[in-house]
C-alpha cells in the first residue's frame, strides 16, 4: 500500500478505505478530471481538495481557529467561495496562492489530501457528498486518490456538509 501522511492517518484512526493508484501525466494540469478518468469514477464523485485564506475567525467544532480553511467539492464543479466562507464561520473567502496551500498542508498541488495535512484546519465538503457510498479524495500525491465513505471523512477530519459547490 501507499504511504503518505494522508493513508498513515486513516490508518491509526481505524478507518476503512481503499488506495488507487493510477499513471499521472506531468504536463497535465486538470487534476481531478484525469483523476475521474482513470479512475473510471463519475465526476461528480471524485473530490478536489482546495484551500482558502479566509477573513474573520474560521470556526468549525473540534477545530482551532484559523485563517486558512479548506474546502471539498466534486471535481465536475467550482467551490463558491461565499458559501466556504459562511460554512466555516467566516466573514469573506479568497483562494490561497498554491505556494502557500503546498507550504500550509505539505503536500503538492494537484495531490493535497484532506487528510494528513500539516496542521488540521476547518474543512467544509460540499453536500453532494452524501449521495454517495464512497467518493474519491487525493491520497497526498499526483496519481493517488483515496476512496472512503463522506462519513467517515467527515468524521476524521470534524468537517462541516454544506452546499459549498457549484456547477459548471
Amino acid at each position: 500500500m501507499a504511504s503518505t501522511p494522508a493513508t498513515l492517518l486513516l490508518t491509526k484512526a481505524g478507518v476503512e478505505f481503499r488506495i488507487h493508484e493510477f499513471d499521472h501525466d506531468p504536463s497535465e494540469r486538470n487534476y481531478g478530471a484525469v483523476a475521474a478518468e482513470a479512475l473510471g469514477a463519475d465526476p461528480d464523485q471524485v473530490f478536489k481538495t482546495l484551500l482558502a485564506q479566509v477573513e474573520g475567525h474560521a470556526t468549525v467544532p473540534g477545530v482551532p481557529a484559523a485563517n486558512i480553511a479548506v474546502g471539498i467539492v466534486p471535481v465536475s464543479g467550482q467551490l463558491s467561495l461565499k458559501e466556504l466562507a459562511t460554512a466555516v464561520g467566516a466573514k469573506r473567502a479568497e483562494m490561497c496562492d498554491p505556494t502557500v496551500a503546498q507550504r500550509v498542508t505539505g503536500y503538492v498541488v494537484g495531490g493535497i489530501s484532506p487528510f494528513g495535512q500539516k496542521k488540521h484546519l476547518p474543512t467544509a465538503i460540499d453536500e453532494t457528498c452524501e449521495l454517495y457510498d464512497t467518493i474519491f479524495v487525493s491520497g497526498g500525491r499526483r496519481g493517488l486518490d483515496i476512496e472512503i465513505a463522506p462519513a467517515d471523512l467527515i468524521a476524521v477530519l470534524h468537517a462541516v456538509v454544506a452546499p459549498i459547490g457549484t456547477s459548471r
